[in-house]
């Protein structure tokens, strides 16, 4: 997986990749990105298939988990998943948006356990930043 890597987390804007409040950790809005660069891009339904969807989602939340491990020194940090939000840039007729969702949470659930299993919320867009098939956040609570 990406978790031994340095790579440097981009961000788009005025914003920073984490922020901690107490003993909650916020991560901002993460694409599928690997090496610098999107792992896929277009809008489901269109261009892409579920499929192509699920690893974008994957990708996007090993993203956020290299946030995390960049913010905190360490994923064994993190006490539980909390909530995952999931937005899926796809057609008008695209219904597999909780299949798209799964490939985040299916790879919480094999990063953390039982401690990885999280509230969430899947939502269908019209676009993403950078034509991203998926856009995604997360909170997570730390030891």
């Amino acid at each position: 997986m990406l978790f031994g890597t340095t790579e440097k987390i981009q961000v788009a804007g005025n914003y920073v990749p984490c922020v901690r409040s107490g003993n909650l950790v916020f991560v901002s809005g993460m694409l599928p990105r690997k090496g610098g660069n999107l792992t896929h891009t277009g809008k489901l339904g269109v261009e892409l298939g579920k499929e192509a969807g699920y690893n974008a989602a994957k990708n996007a939340v090993l993203y956020a988990l290299m946030a995390l491990k960049s913010e905190l020194g360490s994923l064994d940090m993190i006490q539980r998943v909390v909530q995952l939000v999931v937005y899926v840039n796809c057609s008008e007729s695209f219904t597999d948006i909780a299949y798209v969702a799964n490939g985040a949470s299916d790879t919480l659930v094999e990063v953390f356990g039982d401690c990885g299993v999280h509230t969430r919320i899947s939502v269908g867009v019209a676009s993403l930043p950078m034509n991203s098939p998926v856009e995604l956040c997360l909170t997570v609570e730390t030891r």
